[in-house]
C-alpha cells in the first residue's frame, strides 16, 4: 500500500467543511501540496468555515480558492492550471432533513456540481478521484450490519438519493473514460470543528444554553458515530492506492468507513452530558422524514484490502470532542 506522496497536488473540495478540514490538515502535516476550493455558502455558520481556513492557511504549501462546483468555468480553469494528481471530492450539499425544504440545493450542488467536477477529471485526467457518498444510501435496508454488496435502490431522502446518484455517475465516468474512483460511504462523523447541524455539536449548543435537545422517535435510534481522525485515516490510506480494474474494465469501487458498532442515541447523550458536566433538557419525538431507525457499517473490504478499521471508542471520541468544544466558545476548558 502507497503512502501519501508528497510530490503530487491533491485537490481538496469543501475544502472548509469538516471532514475537508481535517483532511487538509494531515496532509499538509505530511508536507503534501494540497489546494482547497469551497463555495462558503452559510448553510451553517460560515465564522467556522473561517476559523478552520485560518488554520489552513498557516501552511505555506496550501492555497484556497473560492469557487461553486456549479461554475464549470471556474473550475475547469482551476484544473486547467494546477492540474491536481487527485482530486477529493467532500463538497455537498449536506443534511438529510434539509432536503425535504430545500430539494433545489441538492440537486445543484451534489447532481450538477459532481457532474461538472466528473467533466474537469475527464478533461485534465487525474490519478484518482476520492469522492464522498453517505451511509444515507442504505435508506430502508433491514438487514445489518450495512454492506456495500447490499442493494440501494430504496433512498428514504433526497440527500440519499443525490448520493447513490454520485455513485452510478461516477462508476460510468470510470468505465468510459478511464478514471480511477473510489466511493466513501461515510457512516455519523463527529469531532473537533464539526459540522453545527449534526447531533452532537447541536445538542452541546443546546445543552450549553439550557436550551431543549429534541430527541427523534423516542431516543429509540442507533447511529455507527464515527470519530474524525478515524474518517480521515480511511480516506489517507485510499489517496495513492487506486481500485484494480473490475470485470467491466472500471477502476471503481465503494467503502464503507464506519466504527463498526452503532451505538444507542441515549448512550450517546449521555456520554455527552458526562463531559459537557450538564444534563440535556429533553424533548421526546416521533421519527421524522427521511430519518432511519439504526446505521450499521459493515467494514470488511476496509480491514482486507487497507488493514484498517475506526477504532476510536465513543467516549474518548467525545471527549476530544467537548473539550475542543469548550475551548472554541469559551466555556470551561477543562474536561473531567
Amino acid at each position: 500500500m502507497k503512502k501519501v506522496e508528497k510530490d503530487k497536488t491533491y485537490l481538496i473540495t469543501g475544502g472548509a467543511g469538516f471532514i475537508g478540514f481535517h483532511l487538509s490538515k494531515r496532509l499538509l502535516g505530511l508536507g503534501a501540496k494540497v489546494i482547497g476550493l469551497d463555495n462558503m455558502n452559510d448553510y451553517y455558520d460560515i465564522s467556522l468555515k473561517e476559523a478552520r481556513l485560518n488554520i489552513l492557511k498557516e501552511y505555506e504549501n496550501y492555497s484556497f480558492v473560492k469557487c461553486d462546483l456549479t461554475d464549470k468555468e471556474g473550475l475547469f480553469a482551476l484544473f486547467e492550471k494546477e492540474r491536481p494528481d487527485i482530486a477529493v471530492n467532500l463538497a455537498a450539499q449536506a443534511g438529510v432533513r434539509y432536503s425535504i425544504d430545500n430539494p433545489d440545493a441538492y440537486i445543484q450542488s451534489n447532481l450538477v456540481g459532481f457532474f461538472h467536477l466528473l467533466e474537469a477529471c475527464r478533461q485534465y485526467p487525474v490519478e484518482h478521484l476520492v469522492f464522498a457518498s453517505s451511509s444515507s444510501v442504505y435508506g430502508g435496508n433491514d438487514k445489518v450490519p450495512f454492506s456495500t454488496e447490499d442493494k440501494v435502490d430504496r433512498p428514504v431522502s433526497l440527500y440519499a438519493a443525490t448520493k447513490k446518484s454520485n455513485e452510478l455517475m461516477a462508476y460510468s465516468y470510470s468505465k468510459l473514460y478511464k478514471i480511477p474512483a473510489t466511493g466513501l460511504r461515510f457512516f455519523t462523523v463527529y469531532g473537533p470543528y464539526g459540522r453545527p447541524d449534526m447531533a452532537c455539536y447541536k445538542f452541546a449548543l443546546k445543552i450549553m444554553e439550557d436550551e431543549p435537545i429534541q430527541i427523534y422517535n423516542n431516543g429509540d435510534m442507533y447511529r455507527d458515530f464515527t470519530y474524525i481522525d478515524d474518517i480521515v485515516t480511511g480516506v489517507e490510506n485510499m489517496l495513492c492506492n487506486p481500485p484494480e480494474a473490475d470485470n467491466l474494465d472500471a477502476r471503481y469501487k465503494v467503502y464503507n468507513i464506519g466504527n463498526h458498532k452503532p451505538e444507542k442515541l441515549m448512550d450517546f447523550i449521555g456520554a455527552l452530558e458526562k463531559y459537557l458536566g450538564k444534563e440535556a433538557k429533553k424533548e421526546y419525538l416521533p421519527m421524522q422524514p427521511g430519518d432511519v431507525y439504526q446505521t450499521y457499517a459493515d467494514v470488511t473490504d476496509l480491514m482486507e484490502d487497507f488493514g484498517f478499521k475506526p477504532s476510536t471508542s465513543m467516549d474518548e471520541g467525545m471527549r476530544k470532542f467537548v473539550e475542543w468544544f469548550k475551548e472554541y466558545y469559551g466555556y470551561e476548558k477543562t474536561v473531567s
